[in-house]
């Protein structure tokens, strides 16, 4: 695959319409959907000889991208409101981080006082 084609394809997927959803109407309130959306890329090449003495040659690209939940749009009677996404997984971690610090503050804490006895 050509790097141009990789960056072309690129183009096509950081678009707006990747970050806003179509608007989606139900009586009078209107929900616009909205995501976070990261991507990257890269490639390389290189050349050279292995131990044999043998050239060689290679080339390698990429492209990723990854699209979350951001939140909403809420449009009824003339007033915008946002609702952002909740994140459980970003919950979940938080309190398994929380949880480490304590443990390890609460083990510090023990080591100190055994020592001072």
């Amino acid at each position: 695959m050509d790097i141009m084609e990789v960056v072309g394809q690129s183009k096509d997927s950081a678009t707006v319409k990747r970050v806003f959803g179509d608007p989606i109407q139900q009586g009078d309130v209107t929900v616009i959907p909205v995501a976070r959306i990261t991507h990257g890329g890269g490639g390389g090449m290189g050349s050279g000889q292995d131990d044999k003495g043998e050239s060689g040659s290679g080339s390698g690209g990429g492209y990723g991208v990854v699209a979350t939940p951001a939140g909403v749009y809420v449009i009824k009677d003339g007033e915008v409101r946002w609702q952002p996404a909740l994140d459980v997984n970003r919950i979940v971690l938080g309190g398994q981080i929380l949880g480490i610090v304590l443990l390890l503050t609460v083990r510090s804490i023990m080591r100190r006082r055994r020592r001072r006895r």
